[in-house]
């Protein structure tokens, strides 16, 4: 069973949905630890500021189980835009710790004036593939949805297992053992999105 962690913040229907569409039919939004405890997978959506996701994964109580199922159980885990991002460290958005199971911090875009780009970065992008990995495993002209300020700079370079372009290459994919995480949005990300979480449930 695919536990969706509800914590208040996110695309939960969406991704729900999403699931259903193509056939998953173990998937449950919760934010009850009992239903978390029994799960083969996790995914943790996201859309705010990290302050704001950290806060209220603490106010429902949820940071040992998900620690326990992540860190010692080693269950499969997905985190989606914020939820990739608190999966690392920290963030230059807000002062809280991350869940810090990626080796990794959330920088704010800055691009040069002359780019003349907006921020945050909205649309569809191409994603380069970094390092083989079964969450990828689709068409290599795939192209996602992204809505984001905010971007995962890996201090392991190997976590970082794909790339797409804004003011230049940033992390979009990263990985470490049973981590994973998307900064873009594969329930919004059509067939592409499909097939990615298709792949994550296959793990």
């Amino acid at each position: 069973m695919i536990a969706i962690i509800d914590y208040g913040i996110g695309n939960l229907a969406s991704v729900f949905n999403m699931f259903k569409k193509i056939g998953i039919k173990e998937v449950l939004v919760t934010n009850k630890i009992a239903d978390i405890e029994k799960a083969d997978k996790l995914l943790i959506p996201g859309v705010g500021s990290f302050d704001r996701g950290m806060s209220n994964l603490h106010a429902s109580n949820l940071i040992e189980v998900l620690n326990h199922k992540a860190i010692e159980q080693k269950v499969p885990v997905l985190g989606i835009c914020l939820g990739m991002q608190l999966l690392g460290k920290g963030s230059e958005e807000g002062q809280m710790q991350g869940l810090g199971w990626i080796d990794a911090h959330t920088v704010k875009f800055k691009p040069e004036p002359s780019l003349k780009l907006r921020v945050p970065n909205m649309g569809w992008e191409y994603v380069k593939v970094q390092k083989e990995n079964p969450l990828l495993a689709m068409d290599s002209k795939s192209r996602f949805y992204f809505v984001h300020s905010y971007h995962v700079v890996c201090e392991q370079e190997e976590q970082s297992i794909a790339q797409a372009d804004f003011d230049g290459p940033f992390t979009c994919m990263v990985n470490k053992e049973n981590v994973y995480g998307t900064q873009f949005h594969p329930e919004k990300s059509l067939k592409f999105g499909m097939k990615l979480l298709e792949n994550f449930a296959k793990i």
